[in-house]
């Protein structure tokens, strides 16, 4: 143990004045957030999976246009993947929501399609661990499951002047015995709402507006008082930061080919990467490869040109990305050997499938 860590559970915050200031603070300073102004699972449930990696004004129309066209679970569970994937299009991380459709088919079968009331029933959802279905149930059903996101493990880290690795096996079950110890506090409470959602949320919200990353704005902290990183002027180096992975510079060239209005796109395969989006034909290419040369390869047929139209960056986990796209006409278009999975499609039916975002701006390209 450390000599900050020691000299921090000598002046630990306590949990009562903790959870009161915090939800003093929440009832004046709350964002009108529009999932903040219903209490159903199912619409709750939506919001926590698209809040994942995704910032809330992205979130925000998303999560309305798809409670619009997909207001129950059962409409969710029978939705058409192509549907559920143009719905998502654009947030990323596609495999959320065909856990969202697996989740929902599981609910019809399993509950009737009603969402599960028990934090340990939430949990087995496909898609849904720890953090995701204590949200749900404290938010949704006021219950005093306790949440660690990356907002809570800073606010929590600081607050009680944690310098160890929260990701680190035993400091981590720290932090979600805090994160317990504030949320059953609150269920004890008197509150005008349902405390032991606004504590979760309180926390959520202070590391997203008061407790950021960097420039922390502890003057307007409701806990600056009880936070030991603040009085120990440790504030800037909490939590430790992890380590960044080495990023690696991809070139990709993407071919465009138009024959009689139509366009020729892919769907990529189950089991990689943006699985079930569509794409322009491309391929991998080094800092020598021509546009010209690598469209013959992968066309098998004589490139009469190949006009670049635009450049597109983009990052796919650790990998950035310069793909670069080409206006690409063949000798014998007519002739051409389509690979498995590739069609031709208008304009108009190219707008109503689910592009990966690279290939969804190279379509912005050619409407000019």
């Amino acid at each position: 143990m450390t000599d900050h860590t020691k000299r921090s559970l000598q002046h630990a915050p306590t949990p009562e004045r903790v959870v009161l200031a915090l939800l003093r603070w929440f009832a004046a300073n709350a964002r009108a957030l529009p999932w903040r102004r219903t209490r159903d699972p199912y619409a709750i449930w939506v919001s926590e999976i698209m809040l994942q990696q995704t910032q809330v004004k992205t979130v925000i129309p998303y999560w309305e246009r798809w409670l619009r066209e997909l207001p129950m679970i059962e409409s969710l569970a029978n939705a058409k993947p192509e549907k559920i994937h143009k719905l998502w299009e654009g947030l990323g991380y596609y495999t959320r929501v065909r856990n969202l459709q697996k989740a929902a088919q599981h609910i019809v079968s399993e509950h009737d399609g009603k969402f599960p009331a028990q934090f340990d029933d939430i949990l087995e959802l496909p898609g849904i661990g720890r953090y995701t279905a204590g949200a749900i149930a404290s938010i949704a059903y006021n219950q005093p499951a306790p949440i660690l996101d990356g907002n809570v493990i800073r606010v929590l880290t600081r607050l009680h002047g944690i310098g160890e690795d929260p990701l680190q096996k035993k400091t981590n079950a720290r932090l979600w015995h805090l994160a317990e110890e504030l949320v059953t506090h609150a269920s004890c409470v008197k509150h005008h709402g349902p405390a032991c959602s606004h504590l979760n949320q309180s926390l959520m919200e202070l590391g997203a507006l008061i407790c950021t990353p960097r420039s922390p704005n502890c003057a307007a902290c409701p806990i600056a008082e009880h936070c030991i990183a603040l009085r120990t002027n440790r504030v800037d180096e909490l939590p430790r930061p992890k380590q960044r992975a080495t990023l690696t510079a991809r070139r990709e060239l993407a071919f465009v080919v138009e024959k009689d209005g139509k366009y020729l796109v892919r769907q990529r395969p189950v089991g990689v990467v943006n699985a079930h989006l569509w794409e322009f034909p491309n391929c991998e290419a080094k800092a020598k490869d021509t546009a010209k040369a690598s469209a013959e390869q992968h066309f098998h047929s004589t490139v009469t040109s190949a006009k670049q139209i635009g450049t597109v960056k983009h990052a796919i986990t650790r990998y950035r990305y310069v793909t670069e796209a080409f206006l690409v006409k063949l000798a014998e278009p007519n002739m051409l050997n389509v690979r498995t999975g590739e069609t031709w499609k208008t304009m108009a039916q190219l707008n109503k499938l689910a592009f990966t975002s690279a290939h969804r701006r190279i379509i912005s390209l050619l409407e000019g």
